[in-house]
């Protein structure tokens, strides 16, 4: 008599879940404020906390760095008594998030932020010069902004030479989103009665002489 024996099924071997996919470690702001304190962080690094992770910014280039300049040659004009420049300083906009825009047009206040940084109630306008972060600020930052209420974020589109437009904030980030050229005019939401000339705000159009001829 032939004796059979069962064997039990292979268990197949789990398959590892990828790196991407696993749960990260998210840090809260005050957390990340502590990195600093002890040093885990230092003092010329330049990172930012973006939805709880801690993000390296790019160096900025000569082109990106004028454009941030200008920023504040175009809208100094109009801030005396009006609003609050704010230059590549940290916005909290909750928890776990404390960017740090390019530029911030922000709401008068007594203390002059020189007690707690500027929150989404403070803020006008939100701006982002952008050249080989443009894909980040533009699906990413912008609509970070949108979804903590931010009236309005300006996406300084470098390489296509315009400025994106975002307005209508939401839970979902911004529901509008516009592009604006050369020859059109442009006014924050939240200053009505300031009419700029796109052309101003972009970087100035460099003639490229052609070689040859006698």
């Amino acid at each position: 008599m032939t004796t059979q024996t069962q064997v039990a099924p292979a268990v197949p071997a789990e398959t590892p879940t990828p790196p991407s996919a696993r749960e990260r470690r998210k840090f809260t702001v005050a957390e990340y404020y502590r990195m600093a304190e002890v040093g885990i962080l230092k003092a010329d690094e330049r990172v930012e906390l973006i939805e709880g992770e801690i993000v390296v910014m790019a160096p900025a280039g000569p082109i990106h760095a004028d454009d941030v300049d200008e920023f504040i040659s175009v809208f100094g004009q109009y801030a005396p008594g009006r609003f609050r420049i704010r230059i590549q300083n940290p916005l909290h906009l909750d928890d776990g998030s404390e960017p740090e825009p390019d530029a911030v047009l922000l709401r008068l206040r007594a203390d002059r932020y020189t007690r707690s940084h500027p929150t989404p109630a403070d803020v006008l306008l939100v701006v982002e010069v952008s050249d080989s972060s443009l894909e980040y600020d533009r699906r990413v930052r912008a609509h970070l902004y949108g979804r903590n209420n931010i009236p309005e974020t300006w996406v300084k589109n470098l390489p296509e030479d315009c400025i994106e437009r975002f307005t209508e904030p939401g839970p979902e980030g911004y529901a509008q989103h516009t592009i604006h050229h050369r020859g059109e005019t442009i006014t924050p939401v939240s200053l009505p009665d300031l009419e700029l000339a796109v052309e101003d705000l972009l970087p100035p159009v460099v003639e490229v002489e052609e070689e040859g001829g006698e």
